[in-house]
């Protein structure tokens, strides 16, 4: 019988591909723009939250790339779809949801909403995994996405940019607040909701190209 080589503390890193690398790098971006966002909280330097707002577009071109090459290399795998949806919960979920707070979103209505927010993404991603399989065509592609896909959530992050380009965060502006027991709630935070509401839908179906 012959005997398996035995793992070592990283034998993990020796079954990545080319493509994991560029999830990997999808996750570290997104982990970088919560470091600046924290840092930005704390010294509340502009520079700061704009390299937030850079590495976000940078993540999602990871995103895309990873698929591509891991089918150009006829390369795919269970663990890099796993690391894709893992990946894709830092930067296009957790990371919008705390630039929204770092911007002003912080009412308890607020927090609850990037909360449900946050769920709905990781919500739609597990389903991703567990239904991709029966979505796939002949060339080994889903034919389409049920609920929008989570990088939906860089059209809030978008408009967090202008807005903090135009001073709208420092007061009121956009970000125009009500009190509702317990708490506050900013409007603009109902855009979480919307986009969290829209990822989890079963009844959209939106073709994949």
């Amino acid at each position: 019988m012959n005997e398996q080589p035995p793992k070592g503390h990283f034998s993990l890193f020796r079954v990545y591909s080319v493509s994991d690398i560029f999830t990997l790098t999808n996750a570290a971006c997104g982990t970088l723009c919560l470091f600046l966002c924290l840092e930005y909280i704390t010294v509340g330097t502009p520079y700061l939250i704009w390299l937030a707002f850079g590495f976000l577009p940078v993540a999602l071109i990871c995103d895309v790339l990873d698929g591509y090459v891991a089918r150009w290399r006829k390369r795919t795998s269970r663990l890099g779809a796993d690391l894709d949806s893992l990946a894709d919960t830092v930067s296009f979920g957790v990371a919008p949801a705390v630039m929204g707070y770092t911007l002003g979103l912080r009412g308890f209505w607020d927090m609850a909403i990037l909360i449900y927010f946050v769920s709905c993404g990781i919500s739609r991603l597990a389903r991703f995994n567990v239904t991709r399989l029966d979505q796939i065509n002949d060339a080994g592609k889903v034919r389409y996405f049920e609920g929008t896909p989570i990088p939906s959530s860089l059209a809030i992050v978008a408009i967090l940019a202008l807005m903090f380009s135009t001073h709208a965060t420092d007061g009121q502006g956009w970000l125009y607040k009500i009190q509702m027991w317990p708490g506050v709630l900013h409007l603009f935070t109902v855009l979480y909701a919307v986009n969290g509401t829209t990822m989890i839908s079963e009844r959209l179906r939106i073709p994949k190209w």
